[in-house]
């Protein structure tokens, strides 16, 4: 059975992948914008004090406006930070969207805080309001594709083991990743809301 849901995951990532390529640059900047006014003006957002952003890759929904919105906002803003060899990944506190440029590159090419740099880590000192995720896909369900790793699988596992909680999730994107389902495990979670351009908003809780 898991060997089936497995193959089923490699397949749609591939699909997904190439749908996702033969997006030109100025498509992905314009569903970019359309994702980033909605999610601006949603209500989650606005009352949120701790954010969680990624920094996407070039196949991902454009986070740069969010950034600086949070730090306008006064809000604190938290970005991933992913161990290396494992499937452990942190959220930890930027001071501002400008130090973005000073941070070293992974080998992904996105830019994180050194593994040996002090931050504060947010599960440490209260936790997050809301967590912006990526993927590679979604499904009406809130199922979520990511790339295998388990990164945010884990930490939000481990968020509920430490805060007894979890915090609103809100997945951002491009309407090419909207899937009519996605294979899941027993550790996959549910993404709360996915927000992407167009007139389809879906929202579990």
């Amino acid at each position: 059975m898991m060997a089936s849901v497995h193959a089923a995951k490699r397949a749609l990532r591939a699909q997904l992948k190439q749908r996702i390529s033969a997006l030109s640059d100025p498509e992905k900047l314009r569903q970019s914008q359309a994702v980033t006014r909605k999610l601006l003006s949603h209500d989650r957002y606005r009352a949120a004090q701790r954010v969680a952003v990624f920094l996407n890759m070039p196949d991902e929904i454009q986070t740069g406006d969010i950034l600086h919105d949070l730090f306008r906002q006064g809000k604190a803003c938290f970005i991933p930070r992913y161990q290396r060899g494992s499937n452990h990944m942190d959220m930890v506190r930027l001071s501002s969207a400008e130090e973005i440029q000073n941070l070293p590159v992974t080998s992904w090419n996105i830019r994180q805080p050194g593994e040996e740099e002090c931050r504060e880590e947010a599960l440490a000192t209260g936790g997050l309001d809301l967590v912006l995720v990526p993927g590679l896909g979604f499904d009406k369900d809130g199922r979520r594709l990511g790339r295998g790793k388990g990164y945010y699988d884990t930490f939000l596992e481990r968020y509920n083991q430490q805060l007894s909680s979890r915090p609103h999730t809100i997945a951002l994107a491009f309407q090419e990743q909207i899937c009519p389902s996605v294979p899941v495990t027993d550790s996959d979670f549910v993404i709360d809301e996915i927000l992407c351009a167009g007139d389809l908003e879906i929202v579990q809780n």
